[in-house]
């Protein structure tokens, strides 16, 4: 009884000691990613998500440069916040992954999400074989072939795995709104919020307008980048073809620890 119950304390130190570590790891993780006193490294994978030979053609075919309005985009969202960093991120493309990141729950209960997060962070381990310096963060862009899939799954980032997964589509003609939602996933992974009504799409008013002051409303020309959407009515939305009329509003810049205000 007694090498069981010494048996069990052993056990539970140990547990203590990696939620411990782990807290201590997410901790420092998120300082590292939001102090924002050089480049974040972003490396990203190209998956051929449905196995298509258009897939696999426009997957063989992406380069560092069709990325590029990602760290423009950044960049120039930096210098209207005063950030003192020329460059916020920095892109390299990683070699193609050829496994499936593991779908997340669809019932949303607690433990299912946990066990998933666990896998996903595992997972995206196992696939980094990047030959350089180690990413500050990964993005897995999945793409599918746009005549096989008229919708895609939700795409996320994950802010303690700093790790995110982008389901695009595999279309030249889907670069630009491809780079608008890698934009968005990589600002989830270090700490700004959607600010959206996921039953709608529709951005939520104020923080998800590019442009809440403007009168009348609508119709709105930008968008805010973690509203995703153009409001071009009460009811009509527009998706942003390209960084280009996009922004990071206030809200969003707070949450990434952008704290001077816009100029």
């Amino acid at each position: 009884m007694v090498k069981g119950g010494t048996f069990r304390k052993l056990r539970i130190t140990f547990l203590l000691l990696l939620l411990v570590f782990v807290a201590a790891n997410t901790w420092l993780n998120k300082l590292r990613t939001t102090d924002w006193d050089r480049s974040l490294w972003v490396v990203i994978y190209p998956i051929n998500g449905d196995g298509s030979a258009t897939s696999a053609a426009y997957v063989d075919s992406v380069r560092k440069e069709n990325f590029s309005d990602i760290e423009a985009f950044m960049a120039r969202e930096a210098r209207r916040y005063q950030l003192k960093l020329d460059k916020p991120v920095s892109i390299k493309l990683g070699p193609v992954v050829t496994d499936l990141p593991p779908k997340p729950p669809h019932n949303g209960d607690t433990l299912a999400v946990i066990w998933w997060s666990l896998k996903m962070r595992y997972w995206a381990f196992r696939a980094d074989t990047y030959n350089g310096p180690a990413p500050d963060i990964r993005m897995f862009v999945v793409y599918y072939d746009p005549e096989m899939h008229d919708t895609l799954d939700h795409s996320f980032g994950l802010e303690k795995g700093l790790v995110g997964v982008v389901n695009a589509f595999a279309s030249e003609k889907m670069a630009g709104p491809n780079n608008v939602v890698i934009a968005h996933e990589f600002l989830h992974i270090v700490g700004a919020t959607d600010k959206y009504d996921p039953s709608t799409n529709f951005p939520v008013y104020p923080d998800g307008y590019a442009d809440p002051h403007q009168e009348p409303r609508f119709p709105q020309r930008r968008a805010e980048i973690m509203g995703g959407r153009v409001p071009v009515s009460e009811s009509e939305l527009a998706m942003p073809s390209s960084l280009g009329p996009v922004l990071v509003g206030e809200k969003t810049a707070h949450e990434i620890n952008w704290r001077h205000g816009a100029r």
